[in-house]
């Protein structure tokens, strides 16, 4: 429960504290004075956005604390536990945020950070908030299946989990398959794309490194003639009539006839001997090679016609011809995947028919256990309707399916699902005997819509495990004898939870095991609320005012005392 609230710097709040009890704790004040603004930093410690309009006026920061006690076995604990947060023994927790001027928020849980993640999954198992905006929530029937599914958790709960898994399943399978229904032509115009371009490189019949090896080729081919040239210089000046070779032979000749009379010319003719030889080799090499050079221009031509072709592939499909037949690979793979999508249609096809076929199985088995659900609960309302002077009000919870062409064949029929299942749920009413029942948001008052939504939370806070209630102004267009069997609604649930509400009916109030009065005091300087616990005398002057309005008699004082004894009476006997 919640022990102990302190705000500082939070809107008109400079500093409060209030310390709060088990029961029923009832918080009075003028319109205006920020009853409210306890309930939004409140809302700051479980979970809520922040915002820098929320720091006082002046101040750097806003902050809002509060002490809870968590006792065994709450699922708090179990969740303090898995986001790393320390429980002492005593259950309490004390969780801080403080807000800066500019919007940022830190939090802390029992002095150590926490992300506003974590906090938002303890929120809503330490405080549960209804407010007006609950009441205007059951005028919209699309929003009465949470509450009938909230109330029926026990037993839908694992027909549920299992029907929103398959259903996520179908969804996804439902949406591919729409996809590729759509992306059929753009498929068919692709597949000829693609077709297109392998038919264009497989017909330029490529094999690997071929541009390399061409532009080598072509090298040598544009540089020929000037190479053949060279080379019939070079042999004409080795060989022939008073070439190289002659007169490295006449010297030859002349140094056979010397060494008969000089000795030291051995050496010099053996060395003019090993040239003459090398020589003669170097011309026998260049006659080989100018036989092996035949060039033609045709093969220049043919060269340049096949390297300009390859350009201009690879200026559509890569960079080297090792690139285009990877492109071509790769497309070969997209194309014998696309000249499958029929199959894979007809497969994912098949499989959506598959999860259909299943989840029209679960549909109907959740549909089955939310009905059985919703005419207990339909019966439990009633009853509580009763106790809150709708005697004669007869409440029912419909519960129907919606045809659906394009929906899941269910015993036959094709019908509308979505996360929820197949069913759509609406409360019905008739408030009096003799009318018929009808949709709750058509017919209801104000004060009957209070009365059914205290109706659908008294209910529910007998299997809820979250031990702090707290009642926003829920009795809004309430009075007389049915304003009391609210007040002695509340002051019923209180017994089991903590309960703290904001009034301004006094038959509430006067069922208070602790009243607080939050008032609002101007200065020349400043506006500033406050909360104060009121004493027993306070208590009578403050129903008093919420009796008369403006002015306070002694009329209305004992008015006052007398409410506050029969409300401890009704208390003691209900």
């Amino acid at each position: 429960m919640l022990v102990e609230l302190s705000i500082r710097n939070f809107a008109i709040i400079k500093s409060v504290t209030v310390s709060f009890q088990k029961g029923l704790n009832i918080l009075t004040g003028e319109t205006g004075a920020g009853k409210s603004i306890i309930i939004d930093a409140l809302g700051l410690l479980l979970g809520g956005r922040a915002s820098a309009d929320f720091v006082r006026y002046g101040e750097p920061r806003a902050e809002v604390e509060g002490l809870f006690e968590l006792p065994p076995g709450h699922p708090g604990l179990d969740v303090c536990k898995n986001v790393g947060v320390q429980i002492e023994q005593d259950g309490m927790l004390v969780v801080r945020r403080d807000i800066s001027n500019q919007g940022k928020s830190i939090i802390r849980m029992n002095g150590q950070l926490v992300t506003l993640a974590m906090l938002r999954e303890l929120g809503p198992w330490l405080v549960t908030v209804h407010g007006q905006h609950d009441t205007h929530m059951l005028m919209q029937s699309d929003k009465h299946i949470n509450w009938l599914d909230a109330y029926g958790e026990g037993a839908l709960g694992s027909a549920k989990q299992e029907y929103g898994t398959l259903y996520a399943a179908y969804r996804k399978t439902k949406q591919d398959l729409e996809r590729m229904a759509r992306n059929d032509r753009e498929l068919v115009q692709r597949i000829d794309l693609l077709q297109y371009q392998l038919d264009e490189i497989e017909a330029a019949t490529l094999t690997p490194g071929e541009d390399e090896k061409l532009m080598q080729q072509r090298k040598k081919w544009m540089n020929i003639e000037k190479v053949y040239s060279t080379i019939q210089d070079a042999y004409r000046a080795l060989h022939g009539d008073q070439k190289g070779m002659d007169w490295l032979g006449h010297a030859m000749g002349e140094l056979e006839r010397g060494v008969n009379y000089e000795e030291q010319l051995v050496p010099i003719l053996e060395m003019v001997q090993s040239a003459y030889y090398q020589i003669e080799d170097v011309v026998h090499n260049l006659r080989q090679l100018s036989y092996q050079m035949d060039f033609e221009p045709e093969q220049l031509a043919e060269v340049e016609r096949r390297l300009d072709q390859i350009q201009s592939l690879k200026r559509k499909y890569g960079k080297s011809v090792d690139d285009i037949l990877e492109y071509a690979a790769t497309i070969q793979d997209e194309l014998d995947d696309m000249h499958h999508y029929e199959d894979r249609l007809q497969q994912v096809d098949k499989q959506l028919q598959e999860f259909a076929a299943d989840l029209a199985v679960e549909a109907l088995e959740l549909s089955v256990i939310r009905s059985e659900c919703a005419g207990k609960l339909a019966q439990e309302i009633e009853q509580q309707l009763k106790e809150l002077h709708m005697e004669r009000a007869r409440f029912a919870i419909d519960v129907r399916q919606t045809p659906d062409d394009d929906g899941v064949e269910i015993d036959g029929i094709k019908r509308f699902v979505d996360a929820n299942g197949m069913d759509q749920i609406e409360f019905l009413i008739s408030p009096n005997p003799g009318e018929p029942l009808r949709p709750l948001a058509k017919i209801a008052s104000g004060g009957e819509l209070s009365r059914v939504m205290l109706a659908i939370k008294t209910i529910l806070a007998g299997t809820d495990q979250v031990e702090t209630l707290i009642f926003d102004e829920v009795d809004t267009g309430v009075s007389g004898r049915a304003a009391q069997a609210i007040a002695e609604k509340l002051a019923r649930v209180a017994r089991q939870r903590q309960v703290l509400c904001i009034t301004h009916l006094p038959q509430v109030a006067s069922m208070a095991d602790a009243h607080f009065l939050i008032k609002k005091e101007m200065s020349e300087n400043e506006t500033e609320t406050r909360v104060h616990r009121l004493s027993d005398d306070e208590r009578v002057t403050e129903l008093a005012r919420m009796l008369s309005g403006a002015e306070v008699t002694a009329k209305t004082e004992e008015h006052a005392r007398e409410m506050i004894l029969l409300g401890r009476e009704r208390k003691t006997v209900s």
